[in-house]
């Protein structure tokens, strides 16, 4: 039996593909991204060896991550910074709900960060009575419009500067606009009280550097500076596998992301964050917390086949790219990420069987693998996902199936039998073509079903023996 998520995604991605002018929206915001990320990949004098080379940065760091990981959290914690180490979303919620109320916080801005996202924090904080506020322009709408984000790097990319400013209009009281400009300006003024106001500020973190024991954040907006720097508490979140060895590394993964990402040469704001305000220094908060989140990643480390899925330094990439994506839009999904990675990392955070449609709602096209900064092996890993979902649960129908598959190419006579009937059986198939009675009637809903070649291989390889 289909799980709810599973019929959610099939009623929404149905919904979601029938919708033509959505489908357009997305394909042309992503036409220009196109162009700008080519032009990058140009710059450098070899896009596959950089590739080959954040592979193997990755590799080393995700393999040996138990050694980085008390790198990072020795050197960060020597300067004052608390660390927090979190087995699951629920203990990471909690150590952030417990800070806040002790220092009586009563406002909080937040950067973009999809880890808060996976944990569902926003909710937790506002359930206990805490003002939470997205600082991203992008994350700023979706928060207003209440619904999650759409794609891991553009929050909003699905709607247009008229659906923006109808929300503006409705829920900030502004007047109607067109203008880019004139739409940040309304957010910013709204945005700017908020950052003076906040006790505390949330970020993510891109990178975590175990050399220099620093995280990394990277943002076209200054907002996350803001969000880090004014309030007097701040907390970054970041999943485990965030590590880099070096310092050094920043030099490659920086403009990489960037490329992949949004197709721009480097981020506008690349900054570094090692502690709370030190002695002597006139900003920064007073307390620094970094809570490092497990939430079933150690259980991806564990599977060496699939250990590369936590390569990703999500950059999205492989959603811009993926065919799927691309239709049934970023919602449908149901879950924190979205497209390929989604598809691949999902089962393993959330519940293989309740989330392995996710790994079959692909075309095996290729082109994640394709369009992976780092080499993750997106496609094959949803291949694994389907026969390691197969292999815990069977479905007895599919077992029926393939069984009798396995018989019918077993046996020539058999086989030739079957396509005669099928020649017979496609002739009255217009009487029955989608009605209940349809055998095929979950492809020819929308498709017409080809029709057999009037000789098979073997009947044209027979008829050229006998006139040899």
């Amino acid at each position: 039996m289909a799980s709810i998520a599973a019929k959610e995604f099939k009623q929404m991605a149905g919904r979601f593909t029938s919708d033509l002018r959505h489908r357009g929206l997305i394909q042309k915001a992503l036409a220009g991204y196109y162009v700008k990320r080519d032009e990058n990949k140009h710059r450098y004098e070899s896009w596959a060896g950089a590739r080959q080379m954040a592979s193997e940065i990755k590799f080393e760091a995700i393999n040996h991550l138990d050694k980085y990981l008390v790198e990072f959290a020795d050197k960060i914690g020597a300067r004052g910074t608390q660390v927090c180490w979190a087995p699951d979303a629920a203990a990471a919620r909690d150590y952030i709900l417990k800070v806040a109320t002790d220092n009586n916080v009563k406002s909080i801005i937040k950067s973009k960060s999809m880890t808060t996202e996976e944990i569902h924090l926003n909710d937790a904080l506002e359930e206990r009575g805490f003002g939470v506020f997205e600082s991203d322009l992008g994350e700023y709408i979706v928060q207003l419009r209440h619904e999650p984000p759409y794609h891991l790097v553009f929050p909003a990319m699905h709607l247009t500067r008229g659906d923006i400013s109808d929300l503006f209009q409705k829920e900030l009281g502004s007047q109607p606009t067109d203008s880019p400009e004139e739409l940040t300006m309304i957010a910013r003024d709204v945005m700017r009280k908020k950052f003076c106001e906040a006790d505390m500020g949330i970020s993510g973190a891109n990178f975590a550097i175990a050399e220099t024991g620093m995280i990394s954040i990277t943002e076209n907006e200054g907002n996350a500076r803001l969000t880090t720097s004014l309030p007097r508490i701040h907390i970054a979140i970041l999943g485990i596998e965030k590590m880099l060895p070096r310092l050094e590394d920043l030099a490659l993964f920086l403009p990489m992301l960037a490329t992949a990402g949004a197709g721009q040469h480097l981020t506008g704001y690349n900054t570094m964050y090692g502690g709370p305000r030190q002695p002597g220094e006139i900003d920064g908060p007073e307390q620094f917390h970094v809570v490092l989140i497990d939430n079933r990643r150690t259980e991806i480390l564990a599977d060496p086949e699939q250990r590369d899925a936590l390569h990703c330094i999500r950059c999205g990439a492989c959603l811009n790219v993926c065919p799927i994506f691309k239709n049934v839009g970023g919602h449908s999904y149901g879950t924190t990420y979205q497209g390929p990675i989604g598809s691949v990392i999902t089962p393993h955070l959330r519940g293989l069987q309740n989330w392995k449609h996710l790994s079959a709602a692909s075309s095996l096209c290729g082109a994640c693998t394709e369009a992976c900064p780092v080499k993750i092996d997106l496609h094959h890993h949803l291949l694994h996902n389907r026969r390691n979902a197969a292999k815990e649960k069977p479905v007895w129908w599919e077992r029926i199936g393939f069984r009798g598959f396995v018989t019918l190419m077993s046996h020539p006579a058999l086989f030739k039998f079957s396509v005669a009937m099928g020649r017979i059986g496609q002739i009255f198939h217009p009487l029955v073509k989608g009605t209940p009675f349809d055998p095929l009637k979950a492809w020819t809903a929308t498709r017409d079903f080809p029709n057999l070649a009037p000789k098979s291989f073997r009947e044209q390889w027979e008829e050229r023996k006998k006139k040899s």
